[in-house]
């Protein structure tokens, strides 16, 4: 109940005086600096979740970026993905609450498949024919469906490191995993894209 209140207080305090762009709102560093590791992933299920999954997400200034909550935030997106409960590929911000554009991603075309955590990520460039894959998501629990993504793509995002803009160029499934969710951090959930 005491999560379920602090994700309400997200959207007020998103509307109210706090200047999320050069912030942390305060329900966003309550939500962060909880001392569970794990996250609650809001779904569709709940209907005040629904409408914080469908709302878009604000960019992160690079203060915010280098700041001690985004370390945390990082490390909680991750716990959260990899919990035995999701066993997840991919996690956004706007399902845990937080209405950032933030994600993170296990990188499966990488040496050891690391998760890594994105900052203001967004697809900028497509490329190829679109394939049709199966996908599931966290926030839709026990549904799966076939949606044409590409497999061929270019990211843009703020690098943690540099604090800079930083582009990408990632193909097969882990550009299908981006697709997916930077799609959350713009309100949409792959079963709008549902291929017939």
């Amino acid at each position: 109940m005491k999560r379920f209140a602090l994700i309400a207080l997200v959207l007020a305090a998103v509307s109210c005086s706090e200047d999320p762009n050069k912030n942390w709102t305060f329900a966003e560093k309550a939500l962060i600096v909880d001392p569970d590791p794990v996250m609650r992933v809001l779904t569709i299920d709940n209907r005040k979740d629904s409408l914080i999954l469908r709302t878009p997400s604000q960019d992160l200034p690079a203060e915010l970026v280098a700041s001690s909550e985004y370390k945390s935030l990082e490390q909680k997106l991750i716990a959260t993905v990899t919990s035995p409960d999701q066993d997840g590929v991919g996690i956004a911000a706007p399902q845990v609450g937080l209405l950032r554009r933030v994600v993170a991603v296990q990188r499966l075309d990488k040496e050891g498949e690391p998760f890594e955590v994105y900052p203001n990520i967004r697809v900028i460039r497509t490329r190829g024919e679109m394939a049709p894959g199966g996908e599931g998501c966290l926030s839709v629990p026990n549904r799966r469906g076939e949606v044409l993504r590409y497999q061929n793509i270019d990211i843009s995002y703020t690098s943690p490191f540099t604090l800079k803009d930083t582009v990408e160029t990632v193909l097969g499934f882990t550009a299908v995993i981006f697709q997916h969710e930077t799609d959350h951090l713009d309100g949409i959930l792959y079963i709008d894209k549902l291929a017939d």
